[in-house]
């Protein structure tokens, strides 16, 4: 897998900007494996964003501080904590399970999706912000046992915007509800799809994306097992990507 490092690294774009620290991220791939090959859940990103316009990508953005703080059901599985506590300064599981919830999070947004269970016997959830108020209003609780974390990749330095992006993926059995309106000509999205792995080639996507990509197809064609090591891709040294394993 040495090659998709390669790949990273060529096609690179300028790194002459004032170097800033990345900020955490988290990124969601849902997967419908109910048919004989699966797909997964993409969006369009609209036309007139000034970051990666007219381009597929997965659910995903920036963890915020309220996301530590929302009620959830169960643990993530103890590999992806460990994994997620692994390479990062101060390590916390607060923050690990933060991170699983931002996923979450971010789905709903930007596609109207609830990933979560209603069988928590808690009554609804209390919403720490506005950003969670669906799921209270449906009484879904977010399910962190539905995930598993399957890849991580920071932004190289002197990039204008910089990510630390934890990938978790998730079946589309674990979605509880949808609400719609969430995509459109207005929104973030102006579209999802859910597309074979196959499909995705033909799409017109950022390099990081067909490497989130060809990782997870990977883990599945292994048996998507928990205890597969999460590949992580940096650029150390400011000259090229290098991808570790953490086991």
């Amino acid at each position: 897998m040495n090659d998709l490092a390669d790949r990273l690294t060529a096609t690179e774009r300028r790194q002459d900007f004032p170097n800033v620290r990345p900020s955490d991220a988290a990124s969601i791939l849902v997967l419908d494996k109910s048919g004989k090959v699966p797909r997964v859940l993409m969006g369009r990103r609209h036309e007139n964003h000034r970051f990666m316009p007219n381009v597929y990508v997965f659910p995903g953005g920036r963890l915020e501080a309220h996301d530590r703080k929302m009620p959830v059901h169960g643990v993530l599985d103890g590999d992806s904590e460990r994994r997620l506590m692994s390479k990062v300064q101060r390590p916390s599981l607060e923050r690990a399970r933060g991170l699983a919830a931002a996923a979450i999070r971010e789905l709903y947004e930007e596609t109207g999706l609830l990933l979560g269970t209603r069988d928590a016997d808690l009554g609804p959830p209390e919403a720490p912000c506005d950003d969670w108020r669906a799921f209270a209003e449906h009484g879904v609780f977010p399910d962190l046992e539905g995930l598993t974390y399957v890849m991580r990749a920071i932004t190289p330095p002197r990039r204008p915007k910089r990510f630390d992006t934890r990938f978790f993926a998730a079946d589309a059995h674990a979605i509880a509800a949808e609400v719609p309106g969430m995509v459109g000509p207005s929104s973030e999205l102006i579209e999802v799809r859910w597309l074979t792995f196959e499909e995705t080639k033909a799409l017109e996507l950022p390099t990081i994306t067909r490497v989130v990509l060809e990782e997870v197809q990977a883990r599945l064609e292994a048996g998507f097992h928990p205890r597969l090591p999460v590949p992580f891709y940096s650029m150390p040294r400011g000259k090229r990507f290098v991808r570790l394993l953490l086991d």
